[in-house]
């Protein structure tokens, strides 16, 4: 996003524009309410022995995400703020973006929770989550009433 502030002239003064920039309802309207944005698309894949987790966060480096497992649960955030300034005789140009997101997963009662690995690549954050090994279901017997 870029904003934009002319010294001592508007350049859009005169136009429809100025009434458009005045709106304070703009703001308001959940034009830009950052809930309606959507979570980053998740694809979870069940294996024998784990769980993949492949969650599309592009833009982002390792250090901005924070993932935990708390009360049986995957928690992964990730934030970033970048901003840049440009200053002229004329004007002043301010860029800046934000991006968030936060999800949580109730993980299967078979997770180890002790176990769970991440890794960020090109775009991607994967996670495995091994599995418990479950006791094994002893075969079923028949037994004779005497």
């Amino acid at each position: 996003m870029s904003l934009i502030k002319f010294n001592n002239r508007l350049p859009w003064s005169g136009s429809g524009l100025s009434r458009f920039f005045d709106m304070d309802d703009f703001f308001r309207d959940g034009f830009l309410d950052r809930t309606i944005l959507e979570q980053p698309a998740l694809n979870v894949r069940e294996k024998e022995d784990e769980f993949e987790i492949e969650l599309a966060a592009p833009g982002l480096s390792k250090k901005d995400f924070r993932i935990a497992v708390e009360n049986g649960y995957l928690n992964i955030s990730a934030e970033k703020e970048e901003s840049k300034e440009e200053k002229d005789e004329n004007y002043t140009r301010k860029e800046f973006n934000y991006n968030s997101f936060k999800r949580s997963l109730l993980l299967p009662e078979n997770v180890k929770e002790e176990e769970v690995k991440a890794r960020y690549e090109n775009g991607i954050l994967k996670l495995n989550l091994a599995k418990k090994k479950e006791a094994k279901a002893s075969p079923s017997r028949a037994i004779e009433v005497h």
